[in-house]
């Protein structure tokens, strides 16, 4: 399994979703060797095996660099891409001719693989394939799973040398990013992954559509399996005392485009203006906080908006146990695990229609994100209305009954037998 992130070595909802369904697989008798760019810890995980490509050293030259460029359109890329730029710097970056060459790969084979999302991210992505190749031809296995698109080439270049069949599993799409201002480079290695896939796993149907819509995939390739969370609760089942006395709605997740962010802060304005007694918390980071704090001072809410910064780990917990209710307004969301994590700690949540999680979620609030006004009253009717709010969250505590790793691990595995003729 190639996976560009995982629990501690995470930025977002991928690593959690590949620790949830590596968990599951594992509880029923899968065994994963599961391959992350980079490792810096001799300890394997619990349930899966962790090999780190920076300890992989495969003998490869420029003629296998420059093969590798003939089956994935991925060297001549723009050396300073990351996956979640925002449309503005996307074209700026496109203007630019700069390139990666395959010598400058060679470069690159002698120094360390840095991981997570950093300007030579193209560069580590076609050594991680090399690598694959490499480990395809030693290792012993069934399947290749390859999650999102920085696997891909991994993936299918595991898939040529040992013959297996390969899995792509998408958990968001260039489209998702990146709205209509798609980066094509990135696109064609997502096309090259799902073509070359023998079977595509989406995290939603919203996300199955737009795989068969954008990228000419035919639907009976692509098979549903709806992302879960995990329900335990390290700090206790006790809330957390406030520091204030106020309602507090919360908004967690990248300041980006495709989260939505601006949206949540307009009907923060609406709502303040009918009752000053909420407060308003934005965890996280991204291109668009800084506008988003001009915006907040320029609607006067600095006395009761809160930007908290990219929080994890138990701090995490700490601000879903504070909070009275979750807001998921995105534009474009493959899927969205935040809101479950929320109803773990019986906080009721809204969600926008675009969302994957809006599918499991039948007795969820949902909204359109761009519908301000519509996000403003639920959110005012729900701290408003103590009756409404205990029946959303005894909907959530139902649904989370549904939502497990375990039933999702199950239809992985089903896709797996489907490949192998029963192998697994």
């Amino acid at each position: 399994m190639f996976g560009w992130e995982f629990p501690p070595y995470i930025s977002g909802g991928l690593g959690t979703a590949c620790l949830g369904l590596t968990k599951g697989l594992a509880s029923l008798g899968a065994d994963i060797l599961f391959v992350l760019p980079r490792l810096d810890s001799d300890e394997e995980g619990r349930h899966l095996s962790l090999v780190g490509a920076n300890r992989v050293r495969a003998k490869v030259g420029v003629a296998e660099i420059l093969e590798l460029q003939e089956r994935v359109s991925v060297l001549e890329v723009l050396s300073p891409l990351r996956p979640y730029l925002t449309e503005k710097q996307y074209r700026s970056l496109l203007e630019k001719t700069e390139t990666i060459s395959a010598r400058e790969i060679m470069g690159e084979l002698s120094n360390d693989f840095a991981g997570g999302y950093g300007e030579n991210l193209m560069a580590e992505i076609v050594r991680y394939g090399l690598v694959a190749a490499h480990l395809a031809n030693s290792e012993k296995f069934d399947v290749i799973h390859s999650h999102d698109w920085m696997t891909a080439p991994a993936g299918m270049e595991a898939k040529r040398v040992s013959g297996k069949p390969l899995v792509v599993h998408a958990h968001a799409l260039e489209f998702d990013r990146s709205g209509e201002h798609v980066n094509q480079q990135v696109y064609e290695i997502e096309r090259a992954g799902f073509e070359a896939a023998d079977r595509i796993i989406a995290v939603s149907h919203f996300t199955k559509d737009t795989i068969v819509r954008r990228y000419g995939i035919a639907p009976d390739k692509v098979t549903v399996v709806h992302n879960a969370v995990s329900k335990e609760r390290r700090i206790g089942q006790m809330r957390i005392q406030k520091p204030f006395k106020e309602k507090l709605v919360l908004f967690l997740g990248r300041i980006t485009f495709q989260k939505g962010p601006d949206y949540f802060v307009e009907a923060a304005a609406k709502v303040l203006e009918r009752n000053p007694n909420v407060r308003f918390a934005m965890a996280g980071s991204g291109d668009m906080f800084p506008r988003m704090v001009e915006r907040m001072a320029e609607l006067r809410m600095a006395d009761k908006f809160h930007f908290l910064g990219f929080v994890r780990g138990a701090d995490v917990e700490r601000i879903y146990a504070m909070s009275d209710l979750y807001v998921m307004p995105s534009v474009s969301e493959p899927f969205g695990i935040t809101p479950l994590e929320a109803m773990v700690y019986d906080v009721p949540s809204i969600v926008s229609k675009q969302s994957g999680v809006a599918e499991v979620l039948e007795d969820a609030v949902k909204i359109d994100f761009w519908d301000v006004d519509r996000l403003a009253w639920e959110i005012l009717d729900i701290l408003g209305n103590k009756e409404r709010a205990q029946k959303l969250v005894e909907a959530g505590r139902r649904s989370l009954k549904k939502i497990q790793w375990d039933r999702a691990a199950a239809k992985v595995l089903d896709v797996y037998r489907q490949l192998t003729g029963g192998a697994q």
